[in-house]
């Protein structure tokens, strides 16, 4: 079980991506990605996350029949990456909805949160892991140039860490 130290950590890296891209298996065993807007507005939400689809989309579908899904985030240009596994569900609550709905949801969904057509996504995270290196570029190139010199792989890089959150 992580901490929520570690939680916070996994929330300050994820809340200022705008895309997450959700991955989930497609009814014929392949693997589907779809960018989707992290809905949430804090880590307050637990160890879930919550995303705005289409009932009627392939992965309001494919949802139903297997939850097993995977969402990365990326920052390349602060040097963060997040993995994050866990169980996706429609969740039948208005008031969430409503609690998460805003004007850039609206343009997808013009009926608002009632519109008949808007599911609310939540996955449950089981498993996340990060990497999130600090250092300024040219320390990362000073290291990697080192390695390369010295051929030992560099040291210290950045923070890598595996949560189990569920």
């Amino acid at each position: 079980m992580s901490s929520k130290t570690d939680q916070h950590t996994l929330w300050d890296l994820i809340k200022d991506i705008k895309f997450g891209m959700l991955t989930h298996r497609h009814a014929n065993g392949e693997l589907h990605s779809h960018p989707l807007t992290t809905q949430n507005k804090s880590d307050d939400e637990g160890a879930n996350l919550y995303f705005f689809i289409s009932r009627k989309s392939e992965l309001g579908q494919r949802i139903l029949q297997d939850g097993n899904v995977n969402v990365s985030y990326a920052d390349p240009g602060d040097d963060s990456y997040v993995s994050v596994s866990g169980t996706a569900t429609i969740l039948e609550d208005q008031a969430k909805k409503e609690a998460l709905f805003n004007a850039i949801a609206k343009a997808w969904f013009p009926g608002g949160a009632t519109d008949p057509d808007l599911a609310l996504l939540q996955v449950a995270i089981g498993h996340a892991e990060y990497w999130d290196v600090s250092d300024s570029k040219m320390v990362q190139l000073a290291k990697m140039a080192k390695a390369a010199i010295t051929g030992e792989p560099p040291k210290k890089l950045g923070e890598h860490k595996e949560l189990s959150v569920s």
